[in-house]
């Protein structure tokens, strides 16, 4: 089911999470070992992550240089159909311009549609290690709107080189949204244009990055709605779980913690005292935000579900 249908027929507030596919050697046992800790509380869909190969040249005898890949993960395509197969719920693949041609994400698209895959989350994604900037890839998309537009125009039959329309696909698009702004983004009003240009392309709906002050999420509704954005917007979830957070999480997504909740976390004595305040502090969040009509609550386990699951359990 798509999600836009799982939200149109819901009658309270949802429950999703996301995923990060196993790096390799590891097997998809550890997959199913965070679902299981989750899959009581009947998530409506699944999201599985995306990343791109990094690698970096080494020196060889001669003076040559060889790619050497150094960090891998195992496909999203294929982990989304063992969910879909192990649990029955929806999975949704992200999608993302770096590393891919445009000839490659319509292949990716074509098998999605194959497998009976249903959804998919557009991202523009991020510069890999060894990129100061996001680089696409050549003949690839530059932009998260680029891609969204690709993915409607198959919806309506339109592929790359083909001169008459071809059979429709029928995917549910979801893209990214920013409470506090994309970090490249040169103001908050010039992220919004670009978050409605993506909704005009096609999409759906939209899943929020993390953030930990509802009233920014509700500023960002209400401006979303000011600025003709009318699709269900998706407040996206972390519990903090460690004391380094309080200073990581800022600079990795460019965010600000608030102050009560850094004063707490600068008191704790560890990080297992740091993680007990996530989980208070993500529970508190939780329940303002389904006591103000969200249609989904979308949490990032980053690989530990057990902080998600002590919030669910208390919300739900």
């Amino acid at each position: 089911m798509k999600v836009i249908d799982h939200i149109n027929k819901a009658t309270s507030t949802l429950f999703s999470f996301e995923i990060l596919p196993p790096l390799k050697g590891k097997k998809i046992d550890s997959i199913y070992e965070s679902i299981d800790y989750l899959i009581e509380f009947a998530p409506h869909f699944i999201n599985v992550t995306y990343h791109r190969e990094e690698y970096l040249y080494k020196k060889r005898d001669g003076g040559y240089l060889e790619k050497v890949a150094i960090r891998k993960r195992p496909g999203t395509v294929g982990i989304c159909t063992a969910i879909i197969n192990k649990y029955k719920v929806d999975a949704i693949p992200h999608l993302i311009c770096g590393g891919f041609t445009k000839e490659e994400t319509e292949n990716a698209l074509i098998d999605l549609q194959y497998l009976g895959i249903d959804n998919v989350l557009a991202l523009r994604g991020d510069p890999i290690k060894t990129e100061a900037t996001f680089v696409p890839k050549e003949n690839g998309h530059a932009y998260a709107v680029d891609l969204v537009n690709q993915i409607e125009n198959m919806n309506k039959g339109i592929y790359l080189n083909e001169e008459t329309q071809s059979a429709h696909s029928d995917f549910c698009i979801g893209v990214a949204g920013y409470p506090e702004k994309h970090f490249e983004a040169p103001n908050f009003s010039t992220d919004l244009k670009f978050l409605k240009a993506k909704i005009d392309a096609g999409a759906d709906y939209i899943v929020t990055q993390l953030f930990y002050d509802n009233d920014k999420f509700f500023k960002f509704r209400e401006a979303c709605k000011n600025a003709g954005i009318n699709v269900p917007i998706i407040p996206g979830l972390k519990p903090i779980s460690s004391k380094k957070q309080l200073t990581a999480l800022p600079k990795i997504f460019n965010i600000d913690i608030p102050e009560q909740l850094s004063d707490a976390l600068l008191k704790a004595k560890d990080d297992k005292e740091a993680a007990a305040i996530g989980v208070e502090w993500g529970i508190n969040q939780a329940k303002e935000l389904i006591k103000n009509s969200v249609p989904c609550l979308h949490f990032y386990t980053m690989g530990k579900s057990e902080a998600v699951r002590n919030i669910v359990k208390a919300v739900y």
